[in-house]
C-alpha cells in the first residue's frame, strides 16, 4: 500500500478515488455483457467455460486491521482487478477459436503468452495446410 506513505497528498488522493469510483457502473455493465456473451456464445462455439472464481476474489475486506475505507478498496481492487484477468481470458478463449494467427512483429508491442501457439503472422503455407 504505496498511498500509506503518501499521507499528505489527501486531494490526489481524493480525486483519484471519485475516478475509480465513476468506473464501478461501466465495469460492472461490461460484467453483465461479457458473461452473457461467455454463457451463451462459448456453449453454441463448444469452447471450454472460465471458471470464474479463478479470477475474481473478494476476501480481503475480512481483514480485521483494515479501516472501512480499506477494505471497501480491497473489495473494488479484488473485483476490478480480478475482472480484469477474466476478462482477458475469456478474449484470448475467443481469439483462439476465431483468429489464431500472430500479430505481426513490432517493437514495443508485448505479445501476450496465448500468441505462442497460433499461426505466424503472413505464413500463408502454414495457414492453408491448417485450415484448408
Amino acid at each position: 500500500m504505496i498511498s500509506k506513505n503518501h499521507r499528505r497528498k489527501i486531494l490526489p488522493h481524493i480525486i483519484s478515488t471519485l475516478l475509480l469510483l465513476l468506473l464501478l457502473p461501466f465495469i460492472v455493465l461490461l460484467d453483465i455483457f461479457v458473461e452473457i456473451y461467455h454463457r451463451l456464445g462459448f456453449r453454441l462455439c463448444n469452447i471450454p467455460i472460465v471458471k470464474r472464481k479463478a479470477y475474481i476474489k473478494i476476501d480481503r475486506h475480512k481483514l480485521k486491521y483494515l479501516s472501512f475505507f480499506g477494505k471497501l478498496a480491497c473489495a473494488y481492487c479484488g473485483y476490478a482487478n480480478g475482472f480484469a484477468g477474466y476478462i482477458t481470458e475469456i478474449a484470448a478463449r475467443t481469439e483462439r477459436y476465431w483468429c489464431a494467427i500472430q500479430h505481426k512483429k513490432t517493437p514495443g508491442f508485448h505479445e501476450p503468452p496465448h500468441h505462442k501457439k497460433f499461426l505466424k503472422y503472413d505464413d500463408k503455407k502454414a495457414y492453408e495446410k491448417k485450415y484448408s
